[in-house]
């Protein structure tokens, strides 16, 4: 098997474990300097990876995460990255208070979208995630053939969508999940957007690039979704990972180490939410803070926990097994490159 890499960021910098050809993984730790939020790799250049910072903008790497340098947004706090596979070059960044910036040249040069900063009933939104409450982008889906098509979830208050390129913007699409924790189209299928949140069922989908939105319930029976992934090649198999909702006024168990109480789910076609066990702890006390599936390998999936533990299935999840690393923690962004 060919090189596999994994980059987290763990909240002290970030974690780099590589497996060569030999089978051998080896762990760096990297950028312990600087305060990393987030992380985004190109679909077209694997060897470019992008991290999101509080405060210090956007750093680029060209070495698969191995070294540095900066990348334009200095000043910025940007909670989320993502990479356009329909527009070579276009990067999009998501910050915190909630704004949306894209280069078109990897990181260059950098234009904020303004219209964004006019959505209807923007005034609504608010994070009860981190002090002073101040809502933020969390995650942003790119459609893998129109690159006109933007789909943004918001933490905490909308899910919004753009057709031109980020010049105008709709209102919350009903259906969606207003708590958005992660949104992403499918890797090749433009139609197909999949969301995970802690509102309404906790997921959501939308099979017509984002305009109407459908929240499958049935079987799931945690609704703190947080990570989801589809199939590369099957587009109506995708998976969340979910923990209970939080009682009272205390933190999510999601997010308490070592009570988590989450699960993996499946979506098969119009079918059930199956939870997914095959060898993973039952439950997981650790939060699936990630949830990877690769173009070139159709039915596997992989889940990075907040323990910084990373399991794999080569069988759309229905047998696992533990990879041998560990990366100290995941807080909250895994990808492989």
């Amino acid at each position: 098997m060919s090189e596999v890499m994994f980059i987290a960021n763990t909240g002290h910098g970030i974690t780099r474990a590589s497996r060569a050809g030999n089978g051998v993984w080896s762990v760096e730790h990297l950028l312990s300097d600087h305060d990393v939020r987030c992380l985004a790799s190109d679909p077209l250049n694997p060897k470019i990876v992008y991290a999101g910072t509080q405060g210090k903008g956007v750093l680029r790497s060209e070495d698969r995460g191995k070294t540095w340098r900066l990348a334009g947004m200095d000043g910025h706090i940007v909670k989320t990255l993502s990479v356009s596979r329909s527009e070579p070059g276009a990067l999009y960044a998501g910050t915190k208070p909630a704004g949306l910036f894209v280069s078109r040249d990897r990181g260059e040069s950098w234009d904020e979208l303004d219209a964004f900063r006019q959505i209807p009933g923007r005034w609504l939104w608010l994070s009860p995630a981190e002090l002073p409450f101040t809502a933020y982008v969390q995650g942003i889906a790119l459609s893998p053939i129109n690159a006109n098509v933007i789909v943004v979830g918001i933490e905490a208050g909308a899910v919004v969508r753009s057709a031109d390129g980020g010049r105008t913007w709709t209102g919350h699409r009903k259906g969606a999940l207003r708590d958005c924790h992660s949104i992403t189209f499918h890797a090749s299928d433009g139609d197909w957007v999949y969301e995970a949140g802690g509102t309404g069922a906790g997921a959501s989908f939308s099979q017509n690039a984002g305009e109407h939105w459908t929240q499958p319930r049935e079987g799931l029976d945690r609704h703190y979704g947080w990570a989801c992934a589809a199939d590369p090649v099957k587009p109506d198999i995708w998976y969340i990972s979910a923990s209970p909702l939080p009682k009272g006024f205390g933190p999510p168990p999601a997010h308490v180490e070592g009570k988590a109480d989450a699960g993996i789910f499946r979506m098969k076609g119009n079918s059930r939410w199956e939870m997914l066990t095959g060898g993973l702890p039952q439950p997981l006390n650790s939060m699936p803070y990630a949830l990877l599936t690769a173009p070139d390998t159709p039915g596997h999936l992989y889940a990075g926990l907040s323990n910084g533990d990373v399991w794999h299935s080569a069988n759309y999840g229905d047998s696992w097994q533990q990879l041998p690393f560990n990366l100290g923690g995941i807080h909250r962004t895994l990808i492989m490159v």
